[in-house]
């Protein structure tokens, strides 16, 4: 297992990765309830009727020492525009999942790209994970793209795994390895 009990608080140029704050949950509202956020997720979320049991489950991220979960904030609009997880940890390859969700407020402007880079280079400096993997689904151009570009490969694919508008869409499965992340940080090794 990995310990995850401390939440830091990471600046890059355009984002603050931080927990979250009572504050934040308009925000997070905007952003659970937009289309594309529950397109480009799978969701299914009922946000109105679950409402309190969401503000419940935000408000108690901080206590979790299994997983990290931490708010996007844009610094130039000073507001949540997503959020960063790191979850699901896999015993066999002492491996957590990595998760990312941008709102609307936050997309088209590189600052899910710095998020992730934010994370990911936190995970590797400061656990001993072996790797980071994640899912997305093949209707996300955008997402595999910035998950390529931080180092992420293709690992296996999960056909038809959800069900959209009619269609059946595969999920990729994609991971980073420590090895591979530390010959991005220095390419002369």
């Amino acid at each position: 297992m990995v310990y995850l009990g401390h939440k830091p608080q990471l600046k890059g140029e355009k984002v603050v990765l931080r927990p979250f704050k009572d504050e934040d949950f308009p925000y997070i509202e905007e952003c659970l309830k937009d289309y594309e956020v529950i397109k480009l997720t799978g969701s299914s979320l009922d946000f109105d009727r679950e409402r309190e049991s969401i503000l419940h489950w935000y408000n108690t991220r901080h206590e979790q020492t299994d997983r990290m979960d931490l708010a996007i904030v844009d610094q130039s609009q000073g507001i949540l525009v997503g959020e960063v997880v790191i979850n699901l940890y896999d015993e066999k390859n002492h491996s957590m999942n990595f998760r990312i969700l941008i709102g609307p407020k936050g997309r088209n402007r590189g600052l899910g790209t710095e998020a992730t880079q934010l994370i990911i280079d936190y995970v590797f400096k400061n656990t001993t994970l072996a790797q980071l993997t994640l899912s997305v689904f093949d209707f996300n151009p955008r997402a595999k793209y910035v998950y390529e570009k931080v180092g992420f490969v293709k690992d296996s694919i999960d056909e038809k795994e959800l069900e959209f508008e009619g269609k059946w869409i595969d999920s990729i499965n994609m991971k980073l390895t420590r090895e591979n992340w530390e010959k991005s940080v220095n390419p002369a090794t």
